[in-house]
C-alpha cells in the first residue's frame, strides 16, 4: 500500500496541463483574447510604443494602438480539478520572433488571430506552424467597422488546407474566445487520433 506523499499519490493529485499558443500579427487581438478568457489576471509584457518603434512597426489599420507585447502574454483556465489550460500569447513583431521556438515547446496547438484589415500579417504565423507540424486554427477577430468576410474566403486568401478550421470571433468576449479554444483542442485531438490510427495500420 502506497504511503502518504508517495509518487503515486503525487501523480494522482497532479493535474494534466495543456499549453496553447495565441499568435497573429501586430495588433490582431492576442492580448485581448488571453485577457478575456483567463481566470487569473494575465501576465502581460506590454510596453508603450516609442517613437523609434513606430518607425519600425506599421500601424496601418491599428492607428489607435499605443502598446505592444515585447515578450509574451500568459493566462490560465482551470477546466476541472485535473485539467488546466495555459495560454501563451506570442509577440507579433518580427524582431521578437526569436522567442517563438521556446514558446512552442510542448504546445498542443495554436490559435492564429486574423485581422481582415491586415490579413497578410497572418502569413508568418501560418507558415511557422505549418513548418513545425503544429495544429492550429485561424480565428478572424471581428473588429468594429471592419469588413466581414466569409470564412472560406479567408481560407482561400491564406491558402489554408481544407481541414484547418477558420472561425469568426470577438476576442473581447469570454464565450467567443472560449469557443475558439474548444475548436482548437477538438481539432488537435482529431489529428492525433487520426495519426495514431494510421500508425496502427
Amino acid at each position: 500500500m502506497p504511503s502518504a506523499g508517495s509518487e503515486s499519490d503525487l501523480d494522482a493529485a497532479s493535474p494534466v496541463s495543456i499549453k496553447i499558443l495565441i499568435a497573429g500579427g501586430f495588433g490582431a487581438g492576442k492580448t485581448t483574447l488571453v485577457s478575456s478568457v483567463s481566470e487569473i489576471k494575465p501576465l502581460r509584457t506590454e510596453e508603450v510604443l516609442s517613437e523609434p518603434s513606430v518607425l519600425v512597426d506599421a500601424l496601418d489599420g491599428v492607428e489607435q494602438k499605443t502598446t505592444t507585447t515585447v515578450a509574451m502574454d500568459f493566462g490560465r483556465i482551470t477546466v476541472r480539478d485535473d485539467l488546466v489550460v495555459y495560454l501563451f500569447g506570442t509577440p507579433g513583431q518580427h524582431r521578437f520572433w526569436f522567442m517563438w521556438d521556446e514558446l512552442a515547446l510542448g504546445a498542443l496547438g495554436a490559435v492564429v488571430i486574423a485581422d481582415t484589415r491586415r490579413l497578410a500579417d497572418c502569413f508568418p504565423s501560418v507558415d511557422y506552424f505549418e513548418r513545425r507540424g503544429l495544429p492550429f486554427v485561424v480565428a478572424v477577430n471581428c473588429f468594429q467597422g471592419a469588413r466581414r468576410f466569409d470564412p472560406e474566403l479567408v481560407r482561400a486568401a491564406l491558402d489554408l488546407a481544407a481541414d484547418v478550421p477558420v472561425v469568426m470571433c470577438d476576442a473581447r468576449q469570454r464565450s467567443s474566445s472560449r469557443d475558439v479554444l474548444v475548436t482548437l483542442v477538438e481539432y488537435a485531438i482529431r489529428l492525433i487520433s487520426d495519426s495514431e490510427a494510421m500508425s496502427r495500420q
